[in-house]
């Protein structure tokens, strides 16, 4: 597996394109996240990042890539994609291998899950960072640097153990360190050129409000729905006047099919505190001009639009009885 690695990463390396001027610093990243259900049930998904967008997909059916723009194919060839695919499937198959066999040798109990994330960062057009994370089961279990596995001190003396065996194997250390200083910088600025137009969309967001009855009783949960905003970076805040309430909670920022993000921001209250609360919304689209929702108004407009629409049907509905009856009475 180890020569095989070598082998499929030792593509020709481009310097960075002298054109490409970035003015903001800018990550490139993959995710991998491998799930042991038991003994003989094993999923492993992955992604690609350019900083908050996603790139690439993994197809774990088939065993590809799944290029989510035109631009992720970036400067690699088609045969360099097609080894890339093998290199993926066959890590996947290995690591699920020897994570079912070490389970089984050291009485590790399932579920258990392992989640991956390495890239590089580009600042103000040159690589200056790049990082190797792994977690197990949730917790920091090791990481790369200065060509060495290091362990976290979450990961105990397993992580020690695992970090021990793989610093005796120097093709695990060369692997890695080609993958984050050649392959990495490569991929992103293969797709940053391309992937201009996308970082520099800007999508306003929607927002509204909403309640629910809380637990206890004479309280209210006031939720501040943000939908379909781009880039990711927001600031939402429940307010009464000018002063922030520092209860508000903020969920987790969660993504859309399209690419743009969702965001619920809750405030629990008393019933008779709701009035004159606000939520106050600040993104780069909207050009410092904030949208500030207030609780209570979201009613009124209801109120107009049935005043408005109510009266209109009843008027539809009228006019074609009528026209019903005159036809009966043969009135033209």
């Amino acid at each position: 597996l180890l020569f095989l690695l070598s082998f499929l990463f030792h593509f020709p390396c481009t310097d960075s394109n002298p054109s490409i001027v970035v003015q903001q610093n800018i990550s490139f990243y993959l995710i991998q996240i491998s799930s042991y259900a038991n003994q003989s049930w094993a999923q492993n998904r992955g992604s690609a990042w350019l900083d908050e967008l996603q790139t690439h997909g993994w197809d774990s059916e088939t065993g590809t890539i799944i290029f989510l723009h035109t631009w992720s194919r970036g400067n690699f060839s088609n045969e360099e994609i097609v080894d890339l695919q093998l290199l993926f499937r066959v890590y996947f198959s290995g690591l699920t291998m020897e994570v079912q066999e070490q389970a089984s040798q050291f009485q590790i109990k399932y579920p258990i899950e392992i989640q991956v994330r390495v890239g590089c960062e580009l600042h103000s057009g040159k690589i200056t960072k790049d990082f190797l994370h792994a977690a197990f089961n949730g917790l920091n279990f090791l990481s790369y640097q200065n060509k060495s596995w290091v362990p976290f001190p979450e990961g105990g003396i397993r992580a020690q153990k695992v970090c021990d065996l793989l610093n005796i194997y120097e093709g695990y250390k060369e692997t890695a360190y080609y993958i984050i200083r050649e392959v990495c910088p490569r991929s992103l600025l293969g797709i940053l050129d391309g992937a201009k137009m996308d970082l520099q969309r800007q999508v306003r967001p929607e927002v509204w409000l909403s309640s629910s009855p809380n637990l206890q009783p004479g309280r209210l949960l006031l939720a501040c729905h943000v939908s379909g905003f781009y880039p990711k970076p927001i600031w939402v805040m429940w307010m009464r006047g000018t002063q922030e309430q520092l209860e508000t909670k903020q969920g987790d920022i969660l993504p859309h099919a399209d690419g743009t993000w969702y965001l619920r921001v809750t405030l629990d209250v008393e019933d008779k505190e709701a009035s004159g609360l606000s939520c106050r919304v600040r993104h780069s689209s909207l050009r410092d001009q904030d949208i500030i929702l207030y609780w209570g108004h979201g009613l009124s407009v209801i109120l107009i639009t049935f005043a408005v629409i109510v009266p209109l049907v009843l008027l539809i509905v009228l006019v074609l009885l009528c026209k019903k009856r005159c036809s009966y009475q043969g009135i033209p």
